[in-house]
């Protein structure tokens, strides 16, 4: 099974699942993390699950089929970020070593993984060693393909300045994928088994340097759902760390089957979107160009969009 962290370890990999209600999928995916273990030597991991309140048993059936795996049972749903740092935290970054059941040394590497996927027995070894072997690249990411056999754009993303956002908003991206200047958010214009540097990989599976972690900080739970990712690559980028799409490592991702089944995930994309505009582009953004921005973050988001524009954001980190 997998190195306990109350043994102690260094660790080469800390991986954090946030589950909400996908009991099912989690199993599937500790079993596939479990065949990693089994199948690979001299590579020490552990994993945590932080449970988000599910209400489908999904913490006893980690407790009960999977012993080795450390579990946070959260009294509340606080967010994709909110979770994804308490396991961080449990891992030693940003937290007092001298907290029950924290980590002395953070592990080399910490991966944010989703629990709708399926990652081969390989798989986290090699995106480890290949780490190991590019020691500027501060974050990375695998090929992700969903069920269909087809690319989860998501993986591969430029950040979303007005400029990209536009055309994505009014089509042109979608009209004119193999165009560099339309295509850029997704990198639709590049074949998706080019290894490439992006802007963004996604939180659905995003493998952190330990050195990254330090500078960066945390996530910014200002984003409940949706747009940490893109702010933590933002910040890492900062830094002055490369970000890159790895496609010789895959890992099967079902997408969405947690976020499909809550209202209030559905409408937290668009208020990201204002969080990571707000954040890292509003201060450089010329009067005209904010008030489309607006204008089209209010015809996605509707009545609720609405809101979210009157209020003020306490950005933080």
């Amino acid at each position: 099974m997998f190195t306990k962290l109350s043994e102690s370890p260094v660790l080469d990999l800390g991986v954090v699942i946030v589950n909400w209600n996908t009991r099912d999928l989690l199993r599937d995916c500790l079993q596939s993390l479990t065949l990693c273990y089994d199948t690979v030597a001299n590579f020490r991991f552990g994993v945590i699950v932080v449970d988000n309140a599910s209400a489908d048993g999904s913490a006893a059936m980690v407790h009960a089929e999977f012993p080795s795996v450390t579990v946070i049972e959260s009294a509340t749903n606080g967010g994709f970020a909110y979770a994804n740092n308490l396991g961080l935290r449990r891992l030693g970054f940003g937290a007092d070593i001298s907290e029950p059941g924290v980590l002395p040394t953070p592990p080399r590497y910490a991966l944010l993984l989703n629990p709708d996927t399926v990652v081969p027995a390989d798989a986290l070894p090699k995106l480890v060693a290949y780490m190991d072997a590019n020691p500027t690249v501060g974050s990375c990411g695998p090929k992700l393909l969903l069920q269909d056999g087809s690319l989860d754009w998501a993986c591969r993303r430029s950040f979303p300045t007005p400029e990209v956002s536009l055309w994505r908003m009014i089509g042109l991206a979608k009209l004119f994928p193999n165009n560099r200047r339309f295509g850029r958010y997704n990198l639709t214009y590049l074949p998706i088994d080019q290894e490439t540097d992006v802007d963004s990989v996604v939180g659905a599976c995003m493998l952190v340097r330990r050195e990254a972690i330090v500078m960066a900080g945390l996530l910014d739970e200002l984003f409940w759902m949706y747009g940490e990712d893109l702010d933590w690559a933002y910040r890492i980028k900062a830094n002055g760390w490369v970000v890159r799409y790895v496609p010789s490592v895959t890992i099967h991702h079902i997408k969405r089957a947690a976020s499909r089944r809550s209202p209030r995930a559905q409408r937290e994309f668009q208020r990201a979107m204002l969080l990571f505009y707000r954040k890292h582009y509003r201060i450089q953004t010329p009067t005209w160009l904010h008030l489309l921005v607006l204008s089209g973050l209010l015809f996605r988001g509707g009545r609720p969009m609405w809101q979210a524009i009157r209020t003020p954001t306490p950005l933080r980190q």
